[in-house]
């Protein structure tokens, strides 16, 4: 019952807001079924007001969103691209401009350097050289002259050089410049070997990849401009491989090193071995220079000799003959006799002998002395008397 009773409230109570609604769209509410509102009109000339009104605020808020519209600002690191029914009018650097709302669209356009990872894949900001790099064998695995494969990892930077262009030449153009990249890479590395590859030729191999990805996006016409293109990695495509090549690129550094403390040596000695040997011709120069003097002296003395000996042979035949003895006899020990005298002996020998004898026993003496005076022993008159005379016999 309770609940009934309930649920005829509750439609009652909507009964009598209904009539009372009703009664004050029509100018007549009253708070009870039967009394009169001393504010009857009052709700419906509000709502009139408002009706009046309604058009200006829908202006005014149109009016602010196309102020809004109106205006937008371009970055430093991009560009505006201003279309008009599909047609380019304008491209816009930084800066603040103004536009028609609803006709004219603004497509912004990052302008800055960007990376292209060929052959892997990495986290933003990460590196080949990184952990957490997937190699991507789809684009890293190639084959070389030799019939070999390679690993070989490439880094593309690039840039947005014509936004136009970018927008409405390509429907993708970053993939065109990868697919691109790609073709160039590998029709490059097919002409070298794979030791050049992953050794020496890195660089080589860079430049002229670079060179036709350059070539290609001027044709292409992409508005896509190459900053810069780099080898990151080259290696063997299984770890065995790999380890042979690094001990091929260890001893190839080895000979390297070899060669280069070889041509150290080599400029150290080398200028030492030069200035001895300038030395030794400048030396024998002038020793030949000597020679050849010296001859002339002597074959012009002898020229000028020859003719005084044509005028006085005799004359000159005696001095020649006492220059000569002047020059020998001063070094040499001669006896002349005339023939009679009996054989004579070398006194000088004997002289000699006998003067290294006495002073062999003079230097015997001054032992001995100093060996008695030590032992406290003298030696007597009569032995020093036998002494001098035995010197004396020797002498003779």
């Amino acid at each position: 019952m309770s609940i009934f009773n309930n649920k005829q409230q509750w439609n009652g109570q909507n009964n009598y807001q209904n009539s009372t609604w009703t009664n004050a769209g029509n100018g007549n509410g009253t708070s009870s079924g039967n009394g009169s509102n001393n504010g009857s009109g009052f709700n419906g000339e509000q709502g009139k007001k408002f009706l009046k009104l309604l058009p200006y605020i829908i202006v005014v808020v149109l009016i602010i969103l196309l102020a809004g519209n109106c205006f937008y600002k371009v970055s430093e690191q991009e560009q505006a691209v201003v279309t008009m029914f599909g047609k380019v009018i304008s491209i816009k650097g930084a800066g603040l401009y103004g536009r028609i709302p609803f006709i004219q669209n603004v497509t912004f356009v990052d302008t800055t350097t960007h990376g292209m990872p060929i052959g892997y894949r990495t986290e933003e900001g990460g590196t080949v050289e990184d952990e957490s790099s997937e190699t991507v064998e789809q684009e890293s695995i190639m084959i070389t002259s030799d019939f070999n494969f390679v690993d070989i990892d490439f880094y593309l930077e690039y840039r947005v050089s014509d936004p136009e262009k970018y927008l409405f030449n390509a429907s993708n153009p970053v993939d065109i410049l990868r697919n691109t990249a790609q073709s160039c890479i590998r029709s490059t590395v097919v002409n070298y070997t794979v030791d050049d590859v992953i050794t020496t030729g890195k660089n080589q191999i860079q430049a002229e990849v670079r060179e036709k990805l350059v070539d290609e996006m001027e044709k292409n016409d992409i508005g896509l401009q190459i900053v810069n293109l780099t080898v990151q990695d080259a290696e063997p495509p299984t770890s065995d491989v790999m380890q042979a090549f690094k001990e091929v690129e260890t001893a190839k550094q080895g000979k390297e090193t070899s060669i280069n403390n070889a041509k150290k040596y080599q400029n150290e000695k080398l200028p030492q071995a030069e200035a001895e040997a300038d030395k030794i011709t400048q030396t024998a120069e002038a020793a030949k220079e000597s020679r050849i003097n010296e001859a002339e002296g002597q074959a012009e003395r002898f020229v000028q000799l020859y003719a005084e000996y044509s005028k006085n042979p005799l004359i000159t035949k005696q001095r020649m003959f006492y220059e000569t003895m002047e020059e020998v006899l001063p070094g040499v020990k001669l006896i002349i006799d005339d023939g009679n005298t009996q054989t004579m002996l070398p006194i000088e020998s004997f002289v000699n002998a006998g003067e290294n004898v006495l002073e062999s026993d003079n230097k015997d003496t001054a032992d001995e002395s100093a060996t008695s005076e030590s032992a406290g022993s003298a030696e007597s008159p009569a032995d020093s008397t036998t002494n001098a005379t035995d010197k004396e016999e020797v002498a003779e």
